[in-house]
């Protein structure tokens, strides 16, 4: 199994690529292997301070742009980026784990990002507000609300950027984006890339480095405006606190529990294809994955026996462009891969079954973070299994036999953002779609997509990604009243 070589990669601060004052690098380290792949420049508080400081320069040299002028730079980094596609697909199965098949959403969404936020900027339109004496005329207007800071996981290292980048640029606001240190190499190619087309400097700014030194220090400025990220609850809640040293706007998605419930007249088949696709898709390292499978008492032994026998055929490998027929990768740290075992073992312990998997494979190599897709059945709300976010490839199925029970099951949970059922009967649809407390219920199916809001209820977070709504975190509201 041989890897690549990056090089090493510098911070993208005002216009340019440079090293970090302390010239303290970071290695990155293939999930596969266990080889370093890459080395970048690793920020600190000096390096911080002037990212900071080239954004304030920058939002008042972006926010003067017309939409226009703005939607020319994204066109231009779109078609940019899309030169570079494989190299950007080839660093994420590296620095992550994802397969190359996986890592085009990545690419995609980054790209929709950029063609797609500028006309949803451009489709605003003003609120005219009725004056109910007559004497004045009423509107409101949008402005962008100045700096933004991006945090964001590592799972999707570029889709990510995008969900940030499309509508922070699109509103006229500049962005500074801290990437995961586990995954950083993707994000800073693209800030070499701004730097290859002369990007106007400050607009972007890309920064890596650790909570001490690049996080807190952004989070306790007085500089940002704004505040996104993408993320863990705790990690959110953290920057919850941090932030109230002044009145900052706060956009924030953060863990899930998703619920996947199978009722006996349910499509089976498309069930468990997107039950497979959702649990073990990127290593089940997914906000939306199914994290608590339902399925009701009379399908269940069937259900049961056919996701084995799919979880069992999955391939498990290096998913470079030559492999294609490989579905799941490596998880992206020892850490994740060792928690996985800690909550099967929690499981098993407290009267779960191991259906299969919970093995490191054999014939992959010893310093990769290999994990077989596992199946846990018998999982009850006692376990951490049912209580906590998953993130990897470990599936807990249940059984359930009332409606009033399976929904009481699904809402025990201290997240809300995406939810799926299963079943054809109208007046069950409509209950579930009212009493599911999650920002996302899909029935019968699966969609994401650019245009799609993207957000939960709950400890999953504030505000949304994707879709028209997302540009409400970017932006703040003018009422213009005029006397007649």
């Amino acid at each position: 199994m041989k890897t690549q070589n990056f090089g090493y990669k510098k911070l993208y601060i005002d216009g340019q690529l440079v090293d970090s004052v302390s010239g303290e690098r970071e290695d990155v380290i293939c999930p596969a292997t266990g080889e370093v792949i890459a080395q970048i420049a690793k920020a600190g508080k000096e390096d911080t301070e002037k990212a900071l400081l080239s954004s304030q320069k920058g939002f008042k040299f972006w926010s003067k742009l017309s939409l226009e002028e703005r939607t020319s730079w994204m066109l231009k980094l779109r078609d940019a980026i899309l030169l570079k596609e494989h190299e950007l697909r080839t660093a994420m199965v590296h620095e992550m784990g994802k397969t190359y098949g996986g890592a085009l959403e990545d690419i995609q969404r980054l790209t929709e990002a950029l063609e797609w936020y500028p006309n949803a900027m451009k489709n605003l339109r003003e609120e005219q507000i009725p004056d109910y004496e007559n004497t004045h005329t009423h509107k409101m207007i949008s402005k962008p609300a100045g700096v933004a800071v991006a945090y964001l996981a590592w799972n999707f290292p570029l889709l990510n950027v995008g969900y940030k980048i499309g509508p922070a640029l699109a509103s006229g606001c500049s962005l500074i984006i801290k990437p995961s240190t586990l995954s950083p190499l993707s994000t800073y190619m693209v800030g070499e890339i701004l730097h290859s087309i002369n990007f106007p400097a400050g607009v972007v700014n890309i920064v890596a480095g650790s909570t001490e030194e690049v996080a807190t220090p952004m989070t306790t400025s007085k500089i940002p405006a704004v505040i996104t990220m993408i993320g863990s609850t705790q990690t959110g809640q953290q920057i919850i606190a941090d932030s109230t040293t002044s009145i900052k706007k706060l956009g924030m998605e953060l863990g899930g529990n998703a619920p996947f419930i199978v009722f006996e007249d349910a499509d089976l088949d498309k069930a468990l294809d997107l039950a497979i696709g959702l649990k073990y898709g990127n290593t089940g390292q997914i906000c939306v994955a199914a994290n608590r499978i339902f399925v009701h008492k009379n399908i269940y032994a069937k259900f049961l026996k056919e996701y084995v026998k799919r979880a069992s055929e999955l391939k498990i490998g290096f998913g470079i462009k030559e492999n294609e027929d490989v579905f799941m990768g490596p998880l992206a740290s020892r850490a994740a891969r060792d928690r996985m075992f800690t909550l099967i073992d929690d499981a098993v312990n407290k009267g779960a079954v191991l259906e299969y998997g919970g093995e490191i494979p054999k014939e992959l190599p010893e310093g990769g973070n290999w994990m077989q897709p596992t199946v846990v059945s018998g999982v009850t709300p006692e376990m951490k299994l049912f209580r906590e976010e998953t993130f990897g490839p470990v599936a807990g199925i249940m059984t359930f036999e009332t409606d009033d029970e399976v929904l009481e099951l699904a809402n025990d949970t201290e997240f809300g953002l995406a939810s799926y059922i299963f079943t054809n009967n109208h007046k069950r649809i409509e209950r579930f779609t009212e009493e599911l407390e999650f920002g996302e219920i899909q029935i019968n199916g699966v969609k994401y997509a650019i245009y799609l809001p993207h957000g939960g209820f709950k400890n999953s977070g504030i505000g949304h990604d994707c879709s028209h709504l997302a540009l409400e975190d970017y932006l703040v509201k003018k009422r213009i009243s005029t006397a007649i």
